[in-house]
Protein backbone atom coordinates (compact mmCIF):
# COMPACT_ATOMS: atom_id res chain seq x y z
CA UNK A 1 0.00 0.00 0.00
CA UNK A 2 1.19 3.52 -1.15
CA UNK A 3 2.64 5.47 2.21
CA UNK A 4 2.09 2.05 4.48
CA UNK A 5 4.83 -0.12 3.62
CA UNK A 6 8.58 -1.53 4.54
CA UNK A 7 11.02 -1.85 1.51
CA UNK A 8 14.31 -3.65 2.03
CA UNK A 9 17.60 -1.24 1.77
CA UNK A 10 19.70 -2.22 -1.39
CA UNK A 11 22.72 -0.87 -0.16
CA UNK A 12 24.72 1.08 2.43
CA UNK A 13 27.92 2.64 2.56
CA UNK A 14 30.79 0.16 4.23
CA UNK A 15 32.22 0.80 7.73
CA UNK A 16 35.60 1.87 6.44
CA UNK A 17 33.39 5.09 5.16
CA UNK A 18 31.36 5.39 8.39
CA UNK A 19 35.17 5.53 10.34
CA UNK A 20 36.61 7.68 7.77
CA UNK A 21 34.02 10.63 9.07
CA UNK A 22 34.14 9.79 12.67
CA UNK A 23 34.99 13.17 14.38
CA UNK A 24 35.44 15.22 10.65
CA UNK A 25 33.97 18.15 11.49
CA UNK A 26 30.35 19.00 9.88
CA UNK A 27 31.44 22.27 8.66
CA UNK A 28 33.94 21.04 6.98
CA UNK A 29 31.97 17.90 5.23
CA UNK A 30 29.58 20.93 4.20
CA UNK A 31 31.91 23.46 2.54
CA UNK A 32 33.28 20.63 0.80
CA UNK A 33 29.92 20.02 -0.83
CA UNK A 34 29.38 23.36 -2.21
CA UNK A 35 26.98 24.57 1.22
CA UNK A 36 24.34 23.78 -0.56
CA UNK A 37 23.10 20.61 1.52
CA UNK A 38 21.81 20.25 4.70
CA UNK A 39 19.34 19.08 7.24
CA UNK A 40 18.55 22.26 8.20
CA UNK A 41 18.90 24.96 11.25
CA UNK A 42 16.18 23.23 13.25
CA UNK A 43 18.01 19.60 13.78
CA UNK A 44 19.96 20.22 16.72
CA UNK A 45 21.65 17.41 18.92
CA UNK A 46 19.78 16.32 22.21
CA UNK A 47 22.56 14.16 23.53
CA UNK A 48 25.82 15.44 25.17
CA UNK A 49 28.01 15.99 21.93
CA UNK A 50 28.88 12.84 20.75
CA UNK A 51 29.33 12.28 17.44
CA UNK A 52 27.20 10.83 14.56
CA UNK A 53 28.72 8.80 11.58
CA UNK A 54 26.70 5.87 10.39
CA UNK A 55 24.48 4.48 7.45
CA UNK A 56 21.13 5.94 7.06
CA UNK A 57 18.02 3.99 7.53
CA UNK A 58 15.12 5.63 7.13
CA UNK A 59 11.51 6.38 8.30
CA UNK A 60 8.89 8.06 6.66
CA UNK A 61 6.25 9.01 9.56
CA UNK A 62 2.61 10.92 9.50
CA UNK A 63 3.10 14.00 12.11
CA UNK A 64 2.61 13.03 15.60
CA UNK A 65 3.08 8.94 15.03
CA UNK A 66 6.13 6.82 15.51
CA UNK A 67 4.51 3.06 14.61
CA UNK A 68 6.70 2.60 12.13
CA UNK A 69 9.71 4.16 14.17
CA UNK A 70 9.04 1.18 16.66
CA UNK A 71 9.69 -1.17 13.85
CA UNK A 72 12.27 0.51 12.28
CA UNK A 73 13.70 0.08 15.74
CA UNK A 74 13.82 -3.90 15.67
CA UNK A 75 14.75 -4.21 11.92
CA UNK A 76 18.05 -2.01 11.88
CA UNK A 77 21.28 -3.48 11.78
CA UNK A 78 24.04 -2.16 14.27
CA UNK A 79 25.62 1.10 13.75
CA UNK A 80 22.50 2.15 11.69
CA UNK A 81 21.25 5.78 11.95
CA UNK A 82 17.49 6.14 12.26
CA UNK A 83 16.68 8.90 10.22
CA UNK A 84 13.20 10.07 10.71
CA UNK A 85 10.55 12.50 8.38
CA UNK A 86 8.05 13.84 10.37
CA UNK A 87 7.37 16.89 8.73
CA UNK A 88 9.09 19.06 11.37
CA UNK A 89 5.88 18.81 13.42
CA UNK A 90 6.67 19.43 16.86
CA UNK A 91 3.18 18.66 18.19
CA UNK A 92 3.67 15.44 19.45
CA UNK A 93 7.41 13.84 20.53
CA UNK A 94 7.99 10.81 19.10
CA UNK A 95 10.88 9.11 20.73
CA UNK A 96 12.43 9.50 24.08
CA UNK A 97 13.88 7.82 26.85
CA UNK A 98 12.61 4.19 26.31
CA UNK A 99 13.25 4.41 22.48
CA UNK A 100 16.39 5.71 22.57
CA UNK A 101 17.42 3.09 25.25
CA UNK A 102 16.44 0.52 23.30
CA UNK A 103 18.39 1.63 20.49
CA UNK A 104 21.25 1.97 22.24
CA UNK A 105 21.11 -1.08 23.90
CA UNK A 106 20.93 -2.88 20.09
CA UNK A 107 23.90 -1.28 18.86
CA UNK A 108 22.62 1.44 16.49
CA UNK A 109 24.42 4.50 15.79
CA UNK A 110 21.72 7.11 16.88
CA UNK A 111 18.64 8.91 15.58
CA UNK A 112 17.59 11.54 13.37
CA UNK A 113 14.11 12.77 13.68
CA UNK A 114 12.67 15.66 12.03
CA UNK A 115 10.00 15.99 14.51
CA UNK A 116 9.98 16.60 18.09
CA UNK A 117 11.50 14.62 21.05
CA UNK A 118 10.59 14.50 24.86
CA UNK A 119 13.00 12.72 28.51
CA UNK A 120 15.31 15.95 26.85
CA UNK A 121 17.45 15.82 30.43
CA UNK A 122 17.38 12.57 30.50
CA UNK A 123 18.96 12.20 26.65
CA UNK A 124 21.18 15.08 26.96
CA UNK A 125 23.11 13.23 30.21
CA UNK A 126 23.91 10.49 27.44
CA UNK A 127 26.20 10.06 24.63
CA UNK A 128 23.92 8.15 22.55
CA UNK A 129 23.20 10.24 19.68
CA UNK A 130 20.03 12.00 18.66
CA UNK A 131 19.00 15.31 16.91
CA UNK A 132 15.73 16.64 16.71
CA UNK A 133 13.52 19.88 15.42
CA UNK A 134 12.56 20.35 18.90
CA UNK A 135 10.62 19.23 22.60
CA UNK A 136 7.83 18.42 23.64
CA UNK A 137 6.08 16.40 26.46
CA UNK A 138 3.17 14.88 24.52
CA UNK A 139 3.47 11.82 23.82
CA UNK A 140 2.73 10.44 20.19
CA UNK A 141 0.59 7.87 18.41
CA UNK A 142 0.71 4.66 16.83
CA UNK A 143 -1.65 4.28 14.06
CA UNK A 144 0.44 4.51 11.01
CA UNK A 145 0.87 4.94 8.25
CA UNK A 146 4.30 5.08 7.58
CA UNK A 147 7.48 3.90 5.31
CA UNK A 148 10.22 2.42 5.64
CA UNK A 149 13.73 2.43 3.69
CA UNK A 150 12.12 4.87 0.77
CA UNK A 151 13.98 8.01 0.08
CA UNK A 152 13.41 10.81 2.81
CA UNK A 153 14.01 14.98 2.32
CA UNK A 154 14.77 17.40 4.90
CA UNK A 155 14.82 21.02 3.73
CA UNK A 156 15.96 20.06 0.63
CA UNK A 157 18.56 17.53 1.56
CA UNK A 158 17.58 13.83 0.41
CA UNK A 159 18.27 11.15 2.03
CA UNK A 160 18.64 7.30 0.87
CA UNK A 161 18.71 4.50 2.56
CA UNK A 162 21.73 3.59 2.98
CA UNK A 163 23.64 7.31 2.53
CA UNK A 164 26.40 8.50 5.62
CA UNK A 165 24.77 10.48 7.93
CA UNK A 166 26.86 12.50 10.13
CA UNK A 167 26.64 14.98 12.89
CA UNK A 168 28.05 16.94 15.55
CA UNK A 169 27.37 20.06 17.44
CA UNK A 170 26.58 22.53 14.37
CA UNK A 171 23.79 19.87 12.70
CA UNK A 172 23.69 17.17 10.76
CA UNK A 173 24.90 16.30 7.00
CA UNK A 174 24.11 13.55 4.05
CA UNK A 175 26.47 12.20 2.01
CA UNK A 176 25.24 10.00 -0.83
CA UNK A 177 26.71 6.22 -1.29
CA UNK A 178 27.70 7.32 -4.84
CA UNK A 179 29.68 10.61 -3.07
CA UNK A 180 31.44 9.59 -0.35
CA UNK A 181 34.94 9.00 -1.39
CA UNK A 182 34.87 11.77 -3.18
CA UNK A 183 34.03 14.30 -0.29
CA UNK A 184 35.99 12.59 1.90
CA UNK A 185 39.26 13.11 -0.47
CA UNK A 186 37.99 16.85 -1.07
CA UNK A 187 37.70 17.20 3.02
CA UNK A 188 41.26 15.50 3.79
CA UNK A 189 42.74 18.44 1.42
CA UNK A 190 40.54 21.02 2.74
CA UNK A 191 41.26 20.09 6.28
CA UNK A 192 45.32 20.48 5.56
CA UNK A 193 44.59 24.10 4.14
CA UNK A 194 42.82 25.01 7.51
CA UNK A 195 45.79 23.62 9.87
CA UNK A 196 48.17 26.06 7.79
CA UNK A 197 46.01 29.06 8.29
CA UNK A 198 45.72 27.97 11.88
CA UNK A 199 49.39 27.39 11.87
CA UNK A 200 50.64 30.96 10.04
CA UNK A 201 47.76 32.72 13.04
CA UNK A 202 49.93 31.22 15.35
CA UNK A 203 53.09 32.89 13.98
CA UNK A 204 51.68 36.13 12.85
CA UNK A 205 52.37 35.38 8.83
CA UNK A 206 48.66 35.00 8.03
CA UNK A 207 47.46 36.42 4.58
CA UNK A 208 44.73 38.53 4.12
CA UNK A 209 45.54 40.77 1.32
CA UNK A 210 42.74 38.68 -0.53
CA UNK A 211 40.09 40.79 0.93
CA UNK A 212 40.93 44.10 -0.68
CA UNK A 213 41.57 41.99 -4.03
CA UNK A 214 37.60 40.76 -2.89
CA UNK A 215 36.55 44.33 -2.29
CA UNK A 216 38.11 46.23 -5.01
CA UNK A 217 36.79 43.43 -7.79
CA UNK A 218 32.95 44.16 -6.46
CA UNK A 219 33.80 47.74 -6.81
CA UNK A 220 33.84 48.92 -3.37
CA UNK A 221 35.07 52.54 -2.86
CA UNK A 222 38.27 52.81 -1.00
CA UNK A 223 39.32 56.29 1.54
CA UNK A 224 42.37 58.24 -0.13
Amino acid sequence: MYGFQIAKRARKVSQKAVDQFNDVPVANISDCMSRITAGGPTLRPMHNGAYLSGPAFTVKTRPGDNLMIHKALDLAEPGDIIVVDAGGDLTNSLVGELMTGYAAKRGLGGMVINGAIRDSAILREGSFPVYAAGVTHRGPYKDGPGEINLPVAFDGMVVNPGDLIVGDADGVLCIPFDQVETVFAAVREKMKLEAQTIANIEKGAHDTAWIDVKLRSLGCVFPD
